[in-house]
Formats: C-alpha cells, structure tokens, sequence
C-alpha cells in the first residue's frame, strides 16, 4: 500500500513536470516570434553607397537588405562591447 501511494505521488509529479515543460515550450516558441518579427524601416542611401553596399552583399552571398541588417547589428555589437 505504501507503494501505491509514492507511485501515485511520483505520477502527479511527472504530470506537473510535463505540464511545465509545455508551459515553457509554449513561452520559448512565443519568444522565438517575437525575436523574428522584424520591424520596417524607410532608409534612403545615395546612390553610390547603394552600390557599395550592393557589391559587398554581392560578395558575402547575401541580400542588401541582409547585408544591412549584417552591418548594423556588427556596429551594435562593437559599440556595446567598446562600452
């Protein structure tokens, strides 16, 4: 009797762990888009920085929406990491 009892504490357990660990994966994956969403911006280069930024996009196989992207978290990165 005493057997049924810690195996029927040891199941609610394991229910209430796996109830958390739905919990969190439904927390991770609402986080995850969160982190995806990407917001707009309007930006306007002159034209020989556009082609600039083209040709080096170019060369690291992105797009130039990427490669601005690439560029701008690199600068964050380095001022924060300056700091």
């Amino acid at each position: 009797m005493d057997l049924d009892k810690k195996e029927e504490k040891l199941r609610k357990r394991l229910e209430r762990i796996e109830e958390l660990e739905r919990e969190i994966n439904q927390r991770e994956k609402a986080l995850r888009v969160k982190e995806n969403a990407k917001k707009q911006v309007l930006l306007r280069l002159a034209p020989t920085l556009w082609s600039q930024v083209a040709a080096w996009a170019d060369d690291d196989f992105r797009s130039i929406n990427g490669q601005i992207e690439y560029i701008l978290s690199s600068a964050v990165q380095k001022r924060f990491k300056d700091k």
